[in-house]
Formats: structure tokens, C-alpha cells, sequence
């Protein structure tokens, strides 16, 4: 964050001029309606997509709009998303979230040049401004979001929308709440302490072995676990030199897949397996199994990974 007039920082990056479809509306409205949205019912949290755009960047001259770029096979998108949500909700009414599965919303994703995710983007006053990359804790988060607050305040974007509005009794009722050590688990993500999140998501395999949520969190906390503070450029020295170092390439398969380039970490740990020998291969062949079932075998990225291992193995 800076205090530079907004998108400075990306100009040059960011190009969102072929998203527009139509002129912005004029700015100093108090109030501000969102795609889809009824007459003073904005929801505070909602998808956006190539299609609506154009209505977020006019919504983002009115009050800052935080722009979240996941995708359903990004273990790390479904840890932060729950933390922007719940830090947007509780500003109340002072900041959106727009949601955009790149997925499923090519333009955007190109739009924005979002070479790995979770990236979190604001807009202001119909420019962009970058937050931050991947997974990070929620006081991180909360500090962001406060200078976000104070940079749309300096270019005069201090409107909010209505919390509480009409209709609001229709949304869909509250789920049910997570088991108690999920709960544990999830209260510990948001702590930034996934050693403690691994405990608790492991005595409730512990409790029960089919339990598909905790064997699914207990994945994506161990990644979080193991690449947390890490640093990515000497991480990526180490595993140049020295191509055979199990450890080594374990780590930078991590940040890649942490970092959304999926293809990239089976690549790596595929080509380490087939130039590894065979009595050596455990170790890669057990952390492949694992970060294909973060990803999710209706991935097709998934489904060519496994097709090549089980070529090697046999």
C-alpha cells in the first residue's frame, strides 16, 4: 500500500481498460448499488464476473471495492476467503468483497494478470490497487484493509452501503455450526497458528477416520504449515542447485502449488521422481498423493499427474 494516486503502483501490470464496457458513473453518492443487487439491498459479499465488471469499477467511486481472485482448487483461496469475508462484514457497509473465480472468468483473470492465487486487488475510485498475494493471517489482513480505508479516503471515496436493509431476512439461513474441533482448527487458521490447526484436525481423524473435512483441512493446513515464512527466491536457489535434494524440491513444490501454479509442482515432483532411485522415492511419491488431494482429482491437471506417475511406477 502507498499513498500514490490508486493503480500507480500496478500501471503497466494491471491494465483493466478492456473490462469497461461503459463510462463510470459520476462520483459522491453516499450510497451504491451492486451487480444483481435490488434497490437498497447490496450485499456486502458477491461474485463478479466478466459480464459485471464494468457496474464493480463504477460500485469502487463510491466505496472501496476488495477484489478476491480464487478458484475452487485452491487450497489456500478457501483459507483466506473466510477471513476477507468476515473482516468486510464486520467494517459494515465501509468495504465490499467481489468475488471472481479466474476459473470460470478468463477475462478478468487476464485483466488483471493474475499469474498465481489468491491475489487480493482493491479498486478505488475505478483504478486498482494491490493488496497482497496468497494465504496471509487475519491481523495482516485487518492492517491492510485499515490503509486501504485511508487511501480511499484521501481520493475521496468514503462512501458506504446500507447494512441491514430491507430483505435482508430472506437470505438463506445460517449453517449449522463445525464440530467442536473443527471449529478448534479453523479458530487457529485464523490465528495464523496451523501448527495447532494440524493438532486438532488430527484428533478428530483421531475420533473419526472417515472423516473427509478434516482429512481435506488437515492437507491444506500442513501446506500452510510448511511453507509459512518461507522465502520463495532462496528456496528456488537451493533446489537449482542441488536438482536431487528431495527436501529442496519438496519445498518449492509447496510454494508452487500455495502459490496456484499447479502444473508447475506435479512437474517438478515428477521429474524428481523418475530421476530419483527407486528405494528413494518414497518420500516424493507420499507428498504428490498429498497435493493431489488438495487439488481434487475432478482437476484434470490432477488426472495427467496421476497418468504419468502411474507410468513411471510401472
Amino acid at each position: 500500500m502507498s499513498d500514490q494516486a490508486p493503480g500507480a503502483v500496478l500501471r503497466g501490470a494491471v491494465d483493466l481498460s478492456s473490462l469497461r464496457s461503459r463510462p463510470a458513473a459520476p462520483a459522491g453518492a453516499a450510497t451504491a448499488t451492486a451487480p444483481g443487487a435490488a434497490d437498497g439491498a447490496l450485499p456486502l459479499v458477491f461474485d463478479a464476473t466478466d459480464a459485471t465488471f464494468p457496474q464493480v469499477l463504477e460500485l469502487s467511486r463510491t466505496v472501496p471495492v476488495v477484489v478476491d481472485l480464487w478458484a475452487e482448487w485452491c487450497g489456500p483461496c478457501k483459507q483466506l476467503s473466510p477471513i476477507l469475508e468476515k473482516l468486510v462484514e464486520e467494517l459494515g457497509g465501509r468495504l465490499v468483497l467481489a468475488k471472481v473465480d479466474v476459473d470460470a472468468n478468463p477475462q478478468l483473470a487476464q485483466g488483471f494478470r493474475a499469474q498465481s492465487i489468491p491475489m487480493v486487488v482493491a479498486l478505488v475510485a475505478g483504478q486498482p490497487v494491490p493488496l497482497f498475494n496468497g494465504a496471509v493471517p487475519e491481523q495482516q489482513v485487518r492492517e491492510v484493509f485499515t490503509q486501504l480505508l485511508q487511501l480511499a479516503a484521501q481520493h475521496g471515496v468514503t462512501g458506504t452501503v446500507p447494512v441491514g436493509a430491507p430483505g435482508e431476512e430472506a437470505q438463506e439461513p445460517a449453517e449449522p455450526p463445525l464440530p467442536p474441533l473443527h471449529q478448534e482448527a479453523f479458530d487457529a487458521i485464523e490465528a495464523a497458528d496451523y501448527a495447532a490447526a494440524v493438532s486438532a484436525y488430527e484428533r478428530a481423524l483421531a475420533e473419526n477416520p472417515r472423516d473427509e473435512q478434516a482429512r481435506a483441512g488437515l492437507g491444506q493446513v500442513r501446506l500452510l504449515l510448511r511453507v509459512d515464512g518461507a522465502d520463495l527466491a532462496a528456496a528456488r536457489a537451493a533446489a537449482a542447485a542441488a536438482p536431487l535434494d528431495v527436501d529442496a524440491q519438496l519445498a518449492v513444490a509447496d510454494l508452487d502449488l500455495a502459490g496456484g501454479h499447479v502444473d508447475d509442482a506435479f512437474e517438478r515432483l515428477l521429474d524428481l521422481f523418475a530421476a530419483l532411485p527407486a528405494d528413494e522415492r518414497g518420500p516424493v511419491r507420499e507428498r504428490l498423493l498429498e497435493l493431489f488431494g488438495l487439488v481434487g482429482d475432478a482437476d484434470p491437471r490432477v488426472g495427467r499427474a496421476r497418468g504419468r506417475l502411474a507410468s513411471l511406477l510401472f
